[in-house]
């Protein structure tokens, strides 16, 4: 009996003991821990991220182009991220969110230690502890995560304490907001806004319930989760049914609204965010040189440092109007695929295609000059290649992508047939520019910006044929006082050699070829009558046009003052040729195009602020008459065709775009062709808009064969009608329909119908049949 009482008080006395260890062990274990917390907080485990660098994380953010419409037009970028504020996410998606990965994110403080617990003891088989914040703070400042347990702790630990200092850094909703901004999504799509555009065409704000749980369903693994890869689409689909499960389970969503949502397929609006893709390609890649220049000018006032237009989250407001562009980009698209159709059908049986008018032996200096141009040609030079050992590279055939108006087309080629293949196609440039501001409102620099780099905006300089006359005429009207219904012969006119540096006699001809007429200034310039810009650069000289053009914005560094300057045989950009028309629209004052309107940076401050800055450079009743002159060439010339009534055989009606455009207003404008058709001009104005369109190959030798489909009215002017007839029927785009304002006490006669010379001759029109020149 005594034995056993002494053997209970043993066991108990051990129990004790057992017990006081267990609770050592437990209160070492807990001063281990938290002294290994205080030592990684203090840092000897590893540097910590201080305060500042948790106020400001490291990360890339995208300089954003907005339009003047408020729409993204693109992004420069390293990471495609642009962040979003809480409030900019619908609360579908942070109900997915904290339902799938963090239950209990708005009880804990940056550690979930039920979860972690749970995840101990069931060894991670009923979910893993990582909260949203831990989530975060691995995001943020864990690079690569460590293979070695024993450093992968340690990570653990700087993980644990870098939440805990988020969660007081920030709030809730802070956190939630700096997580999804933080996700990278596959496709360029670096946080949740690039997300929402790149898979579903919308911003976050906008996204319906399905399209959240989508989103959210990627954070487990945007690659094997991924609803646009073929691979994975049963994955992402299965997941996101998960979310919804897991929405219902936390009261975010009924068992109904579930069972109803679960069996809907994932609808995508695949829309990728790289710099050949989207809106205004050509705009954006100029806008980056602009932004080049600007970021050399203007460093940082903080730290003197450049901005980083792929890192440091810029946002540049640009004129571009989203909605404009789009009907622009629409306009050269339809019509550039219809005009290349006709063109390849006119070449079918040309030796020499697609150029024209030379021999074998000056195609061959052609690809020649193109080799050695290209980009090509460029690396292999840099890398020591020898010019025949380059050259033999040109002939062996290769896999290639190639572009096709059908789309584009993988095939063999060797890099010389592709260097034939793409000159055939005829290239397009188109600017639209509210005159009294300078805002230009669209820009399509070409027909397709991944296959054809260059810009025919702003770089490209052709010559503009008749486009360039209204500034004869206005010069004229101004030191000359002419009147537009003023009558002039239309019989051939010599300029002799010696005169303007002319080396011989200069007889330009009319294109029609038909002379004997006496024709109003009016008339002549509507049906381009090149006998009578001759007698008026005989009467005011070359110099003089030069230097009005120059007043206008137009580069005269390489003009020369010679008489066929009247026909427009000196190379202009676009760019500049919108610009001076826009002097015309706007009453005699140039305003520069204005691309930019101001530069904000991640937090809002702005950087840059345009300016306006006008000049006076014509007097306002030249440019009002100048105006009228033109709108004779929509009301009886070679534009008459936006205002006419459907005519002409089905084949060549089937490359005039949207045609009729039945645009009865007041419009003013001027076709241009050139030499042999190399190239084809629009350029036409409304009161607040004017708009400029070229249309040619890229080598002059590439053109039409005839004036039928050659000249600027067929080859220009339908994008110009296209694009115009698009902004009327949109009631949210405001385009006049108005007549031009007319000066007050206009002392020029502009009313031909009622115009006597004082001589008793009326100044009564006269029907021309001149097709452009």
């Amino acid at each position: 009996m005594a034995a056993t009482k002494a053997q209970e008080a043993t066991r108990k006395q051990e129990l004790r003991a057992n017990v006081v260890f267990f609770w050592k062990l437990v209160g070492l274990a807990i001063g281990l821990l938290v002294l290994i917390f205080i030592l990684t907080s203090w840092g000897v485990f590893g540097s910590l991220p201080d305060h500042t660098k948790l106020e400001n994380p490291d990360t890339d953010l995208a300089t954003e182009i907005v339009a003047s419409d408020a729409i993204t037009l693109g992004k420069f970028y390293k990471d495609n991220r642009t962040p979003v504020s809480f409030e900019e996410l619908p609360q579908n998606m942070v109900d997915a969110l904290v339902s799938t990965e963090d239950e209990r994110f708005f009880e804990h403080s940056g550690i979930d230690w039920y979860g972690t617990m749970r995840a101990v003891v069931f060894l991670g088989q009923r979910g893993g502890a990582s909260t949203i914040t831990q989530q975060l703070a691995k995001n943020y400042f864990t690079e690569k995560p460590a293979t070695n347990i024993v450093a992968r702790i340690g990570q653990k630990l700087k993980e644990w304490i870098i939440s805990i200092r988020l969660e007081k850094q920030y709030t809730k909703q802070e956190i939630i907001a700096q997580y999804l901004n933080q996700i990278t999504f596959l496709y360029n799509a670096d946080g949740v806004r690039s997300a929402s555009r790149i898979y579903f065409g919308k911003e976050p704000k906008d996204l319906n319930v399905e399209e959240s749980a989508v989103i959210v369903a990627m954070l487990k693994n945007p690659r094997q989760f991924n609803p646009r890869r073929e691979i994975s689409k049963d994955k992402s689909f299965q997941r996101r049914n998960q979310v919804f499960v897991q929405m219902v389970r936390n009261d975010k969503m009924t068992e109904a609204m579930k069972d109803s949502l679960r069996e809907q397929p994932i609808e995508l609006n695949f829309s990728p965010e790289t710099h050949n893709d989207g809106m205004a390609t050509y705009f954006r890649e100029y806008l980056r040189s602009w932004l080049d220049k600007w970021i050399d000018e203007n460093p940082n006032p903080a730290d003197g440092e450049k901005y980083n237009i792929y890192r440091d989250g810029l946002k540049v407001n640009v004129t571009i109007d989203s909605r404009m562009q789009a009907i622009a980009e629409k306009s050269v698209q339809d019509h550039m695929k219809n005009l290349q159709a006709e063109f390849d059908h006119q070449n079918r049986n040309l030796k020499t295609a697609p150029f024209r008018d030379v021999n074998e032996e000056e195609v061959d200096r052609i690809l020649a000059s193109a080799m050695r141009r290209s980009e090509r040609w460029r690396i292999l030079k840099a890398d020591g290649k020898s010019d025949q050992e380059i050259k033999d590279s040109f002939l062996e055939k290769t896999d290639m992508t190639v572009f096709s108006w059908s789309g584009d087309i993988d095939t063999l080629m060797t890099p010389l047939d592709s260097i034939k293949y793409y000159k055939k196609f005829l290239q397009a440039g188109m600017m639209s520019m509210e005159p009294q501001t300078g805002h230009v409102k669209a820009w399509v620099g070409g027909i397709n910006h991944q296959h054809f780099k260059f810009d025919h905006v702003k770089k490209g300089k052709r010559q503009p044929g008749s486009t360039f006359k209204p500034f004869l005429y206005a010069t004229a009207i101004d030191l000359l006082k002419f009147s537009p219904c003023m009558k002039f012969s239309d019989g051939e006119y010599t300029i002799p050699a010696g005169r303007y540096g002319n080396q011989r006699d200069w007889t330009p001809k009319n294109s029609s070829g038909g002379y004997g007429q006496m024709r109003t200034l009016k008339n002549a310039l509507a049906n381009s009558v090149n006998t009578v810009s001759a007698r008026l650069m005989d009467e005011v000289g070359p110099q003089a046009v030069i230097d009005r053009v120059k007043t206008l914005g137009i580069d005269t560094s390489n003009m020369r003052a010679q008489p066929a300057l009247a026909l427009g045989t000196e190379d202009v950009s676009l760019y500049e040729m919108v610009a001076a028309y826009g002097v015309f629209a706007n009453g005699g004052i140039y305003n520069e195009p204005i691309l930019v309107t101001s530069i904000e940076d991640k937090n809002g401050t702005v950087l840059y602020q345009y300016m306006p800055d006008s000049k006076d450079v014509m007097n306002p009743e030249v440019a009002y008459t100048t105006v009228k002159l033109m709108e004779g060439v929509v009301q009886e010339g070679s534009g008459a065709r936006l205002q006419d009534a459907w005519r002409g055989n089905q084949s060549y009606a089937n490359i005039l775009t949207d045609y009729p455009y039945e645009l009865k207003n007041p419009i003013a404008g001027k076709t241009g062709t050139t030499q042999n058709q190399s190239d084809g001009w629009f350029m036409g104005m409304v009161p607040n808009l004017v708009s400029g369109v070229w249309v040619g190959g890229e080598d002059r030798s590439v053109h039409f064969p005839g004036i039928t489909y050659g000249q600027g009215a067929s080859m220009a002017l339908p994008i110009w009608g296209s694009y115009m007839k698009g902004l009327y029927a949109n009631d949210n785009i405001e385009v006049s329909k108005s007549s031009f304002p007319r000066p007050a006490n206009l002392s020029i006669q502009t009313d031909c119908a009622n115009y006597n010379d004082g001589n008793g001759n009326p100044g009564d029109e006269d029907d021309g049949g001149e097709l452009d020149m």
